[in-house]
């Protein structure tokens, strides 16, 4: 190669690292031997919006969970933290002396927390609404969601993992099924935790007195649908009677069967005669209220969206927003008009944000460090606090539990983070020992996920110790 092809391509590597940056990031980035192309970084005092690093600040990047900011947000403006999801009961026929001759009507609207901790309120509340006997069925209305039905999103090849898990407008547990394992007492004891006949579990384990590690620490899990479609969980191998009971979580079928089972088990408990059947239906025109389940306020399931980065409760929020704007069904086309509609209004995001399904959990995801900084500047003009305490605390909670426990960052940063195979990224608020708040957003995209990691965790401590 020529000099005079060789001059420009020097400069440019000079240029990169440039007054925009300050020297110790520089410094990182040349420690770290990161090429430019793969970060993107904006870094202001929160109150006064003076810039502290600009850096590709509007480069298209895939920020991974990261962009559950972007729905969280846009649902405490358009709800507000008090907003609670309801689930509606109704009835059909005629309720008389204890008995309902017709059907228990249940119409579901995406409540993601709804869980057998509801179970015998619900249960409750139906035996002094003076049901003691259903002659009928219970039906189950999940027409608020339009989303296909899959159970599990395929997006890798780990089907039945938590963040595979598809919405459903009766969701129900995080849709996940639960089989414990008992070897306390010399022999494998595996329940279920909902009498839930829509899977079946085969128990092929055994006991040893060893102790409880490596390959006595775990079972073997290995899950196939049968020709019925119904899915079989075998567990197998080894495991030590020291062990404490295990449970294993999957995604294994549709949420709407654990919760009918578990109501109807919880009915029998509290002497509600019931020997109906399950029905999927839209509610019918006869049908007549009877009570409303609602979930807890919206700020509290915000705070384990964005802290946990629970990829389904950001999918019900989206499509809940879709269909609050556009009208039921919620579908992900509405979620993605309404997040756009409602963000875009505050000037927040324009065209260089794809938000797809809005969890993140996408490979055609985009946005820039830009927009993301706008959003966490305006959230926090409007919200303060309130807004802060959804992300997770350095070293306290959340995704960064333990990332920062023994830095100088702990309980010094509020934070979401995002983590696919070629991305690395972290964004929110960090207080420096000055007492200054600064708004941060570092985006990573490159194979090597451990250098994004670091860098991120250079700068906040930096700034910590430094600002």
């Amino acid at each position: 190669m020529s000099l005079r092809r060789i001059l420009p391509l020097l400069l440019g590597a000079t240029l990169w690292l440039s007054a925009s940056l300050p020297t110790a990031i520089e410094a990182f980035l040349q420690k770290d031997k990161i090429a430019p192309s793969q970060v993107s970084l904006l870094i202001s005092e929160t109150r006064s919006g003076r810039v502290l690093a600009d850096y590709r600040a509007d480069e298209s990047r895939r920020p991974a969970s990261v962009i559950k900011l972007a729905t969280t947000y846009a649902a405490l403006i358009e709800l507000g933290k008090d907003f609670r999801w309801p689930t509606r009961f109704f009835i059909r026929g005629h309720l008389r002396r204890g008995i309902l001759e017709g059907d228990l009507i249940v119409k579901a609207y995406g409540d993601p927390t709804l869980s057998c901790q509801d179970i015998p309120t619900i249960v409750s509340r139906l035996k002094r609404l003076g049901i003691r006997k259903i002659t009928g069925n219970i039906l189950i209305d999940r027409s608020f969601f339009a989303v296909g039905n899959r159970i599990s999103s395929g997006f890798d090849r780990h089907l039945y993992s938590e963040y595979n898990a598809m919405p459903d407008a009766l969701m129900f547990d995080d849709h996940l099924c639960r089989i414990t394992v008992d070897t306390r007492s010399g022999r494998p004891v595996v329940s279920k935790s909902i009498p839930d006949r829509s899977y079946r579990v085969v128990n092929r384990l055994k006991v040893t007195n060893r102790s409880c590690r490596g390959r006595y620490s775990w079972p073997l899990v290995r899950i196939r649908r049968a020709e019925d479609g119904v899915p079989t969980v075998t567990l197998s191998g080894t495991l030590s009677k020291r062990c404490s009971p295990r449970t294993i979580k999957n995604v294994l079928s549709h949420p709407y069967y654990a919760f009918y089972y578990a109501l109807t088990d919880e009915m029998k408990r509290a002497g509600i005669d019931y020997h109906g059947r399950l029905k999927l239906r839209t509610t019918p025109p006869d049908a007549r209220p009877l009570m409303t389940h609602y979930s807890v306020p919206l700020i509290r399931i915000l705070a384990k969206t964005d802290k946990m980065s629970n990829n389904l409760y950001a999918r019900h929020i989206f499509l809940l927003l879709g269909a609050k704007r556009y009208g039921a069904p919620a579908t992900v086309a509405k979620g993605r008009k309404a997040v756009h509609a409602i963000l875009s209004a505050r000037g927040i995001l324009g065209r260089e944000t794809i938000l797809d399904n809005g969890c993140g959990l996408s490979r055609r995801t985009r946005t820039t460090a830009r927009a993301l900084h706008r959003l966490l500047q305006d959230a926090y003009r409007r919200y303060g606090w309130t807004w802060m305490s959804c992300l997770a605390i350095a070293g306290v909670d959340g995704t960064i539990k333990r990332r920062f426990r023994n830095t100088p960052v702990r309980k010094r940063a509020w934070m979401k983070t995002g983590t696919l195979k070629d991305a690395k990224n972290i964004a929110g608020y960090v207080k420096a020992r000055s007492g200054k708040l600064y708004t941060a957003v570092i985006l990573y995209n490159g194979p090597e996920r451990w250098k994004g990691s670091l860098l991120e965790n250079q700068i906040l401590e930096w700034i910590v110790k430094n600002k």
